[in-house]
């Protein structure tokens, strides 16, 4: 499971500007640590099978410590919508790495992850970009913005997003940050589309969809509060 080429504008806006990923925590929304307590973490990591690389790696401390660095995340509504976007964000991480149990892209080793005609980023000599961290951040385009956010060298270490959590998080939080937040406010459906919508939506993989729509449901129901509406794409 991997991101595609789709988010490489996304990719380069937020590297044009690299606080874009950051946001302001604006008026309103949900207290993160309140809503993502102990037990809907561990709640998540129980279904993943003993012996998973993720299983004691993803920790709700990592998430907490990466999230605190990017205050626009479930703020700026009410709420629900704060609530709601945690959902979310934590319906896309299960479906990504199965419960918490996969760090790295299956078979990711080998596969095409380097866009060479990306001269913003060039890809290190011998590194690969496949899917690594909880939204499994991929490509070099996607790579080096997050890192120059972050404040990492993600394209000549991509492997600390596999070694670091609290780094791995931030990844992912980047990436949704620049891509899915903006789109929280249209629905569920519309971040499976800003995410992987080449791949998934307009009836390409259902079952996937229906997949994720489950999770985020599931969610918002431990959460207190209503999915909403447009919950598919």
């Amino acid at each position: 499971m991997t991101l595609t080429a789709l988010a490489l504008g996304l990719a380069l806006l937020a590297a044009a500007s690299p606080c874009l990923g950051l946001g302001s925590s604006g008026s309103g929304g949900a207290s993160v640590p309140s809503v993502v307590t102990e037990a809907f973490f561990d709640g998540i990591r129980s279904h993943a099978r003993d012996g998973c690389e993720g299983k004691n790696f993803y920790t709700r401390s990592a998430f907490v410590s990466a999230a605190g660095a990017f205050p626009g995340f479930a703020h700026g509504g009410t709420e629900a919508e704060g609530k709601r976007e945690i959902a979310a964000f934590f319906a896309h991480v299960t479906f990504e790495t199965g419960y918490f149990c996969y760090i790295n892209q299956i078979n990711g080793r080998g596969q095409a992850s380097c866009d060479s005609g990306v001269k913003q980023w060039p890809c290190a000599p011998g590194k690969q970009y496949y899917g690594r961290g909880p939204l499994q951040i991929s490509w070099n385009f996607n790579y080096g913005p997050a890192g120059q956010s972050i404040g990492f060298d993600a394209l000549g270490d991509p492997d600390r997003v596999a070694q670091d959590p609290v780094i791995s998080f931030e990844t992912a939080l980047w990436l949704w940050m620049s891509s899915a937040h903006q789109v929280v406010p249209q629905g569920f459906g519309a971040t499976i589309r800003a995410l992987h919508g080449a791949l998934e939506c307009n009836g390409k993989s259902p079952a996937t969809v229906n997949a994720r729509v489950g999770y985020y449901k599931d969610y918002c129901k431990q959460f207190g509060v209503g999915p909403g509406n447009n919950l598919t794409c």
